[in-house]
């Protein structure tokens, strides 16, 4: 017979300090007593970073010292001087896709020579050549990450989350005639359906928490909303039937991404029912503000 007597520090422990909260990186205090044994299988996640303005190796010279990735090719490469030198007592778990190109995010015709950043955004999940456009009909694809999150997510309240650390401008032209959607968006849930990205870490923490300050708020808020879904879908029903067909598909994508808010809220509160423990911490502040200082 086997005991699992070891406790856990919970993962999202934060260091509080006057005014502000600094959270650990993951440690192995924090793996479940029943996970560590094997007894509770480890949930499957998929995380994509996309570093927008180039790293070392990415020229001719770099690529031929190895500053990005290891010289060798198959299994027993050395990492050497590559950036990747950190995840040497990861090797087993891990593999390198060097020398890749995205076809896709090459110009095909002259009018679109220069518009390469907007477009590797747009390519980077979707592998699909974006539509030059600086209005509202922009057009990539299916993004992998949500391919990824209707196939395994769908029993998580929150099946995937898109974060960003630069600003966002939230539409019109950008550069060489692209819609600034391209940039900001890196994650499609259909060719014509960019997810916007969340930057201010209070509203990704309401996402995971609930609004509020404290769980007695959170609660209190979500007492009052809990029928407001339902209203919204009664009063659209009425609505398409005055809609040309254009327009209710618009309408219809916007129903299903409500039922998709309806369905993780109903899975958020089963959660909350469950009993299970869990140390929520403090809300943190938003983005701050940037000082500005004045000279004469």
């Amino acid at each position: 017979m086997r005991f699992v007597t070891g406790k856990h520090l919970p993962r999202r422990t934060f260091l509080r300090g006057a005014g502000a909260s600094i959270a650990l990186p993951f440690l192995d205090a924090m793996v479940p007593a029943l996970r560590a044994s094997g007894a509770v299988p480890d949930p499957i996640r998929l995380i994509v970073i996309e570093n927008v303005h180039g790293a070392a190796g990415c020229n001719d010279w770099g690529a031929s010292q190895a500053l990005w990735a290891p010289a060798q090719l198959g299994r027993d490469f050395e990492f050497g001087s590559s950036a990747l030198g950190a995840l040497e007592p990861y090797r087993d778990y891990l593999t390198i896709i060097s020398n890749t190109d995205c076809r896709m995010a090459e110009a095909f015709a002259a009018e679109e020579i220069g518009g390469d950043h907007p477009r590797s955004s747009a390519v980077f999940l979707t592998q699909s050549h974006p539509r030059k456009t600086q209005s509202a009909d922009v057009y990539a694809g299916t993004s992998l990450d949500q391919l990824y999150a209707k196939r395994f997510g769908q029993q998580s309240p929150i099946p995937s989350m898109q974060l960003c650390i630069e600003t966002i401008d939230g539409g019109g032209g950008c550069s060489y005639g692209y819609s600034c959607t391209y940039m900001d968006s890196i994650s499609w849930a259909s060719p014509r359906e960019p997810l916007p990205a969340i930057r201010d870490p209070h509203t990704a923490f309401d996402q995971l928490f609930g609004v509020g300050g404290n769980a007695a708020d959170r609660a209190a808020i979500r007492k009052t909303h809990t029928s407001i879904l339902d209203w919204i879908l009664t009063d659209l029903a009425g609505v398409k039937r005055e809609l040309q067909p254009e327009d209710r598909l618009r309408v219809d994508q916007y129903v299903d991404n409500v039922r998709e808010v309806e369905r993780r809220i109903q899975g958020i509160e089963a959660r909350n029912k469950s009993g299970e423990a869990r140390e929520i911490p403090e809300a943190p502040p938003g983005v701050p503000i940037p000082s500005m200082s004045m000279s004469s």
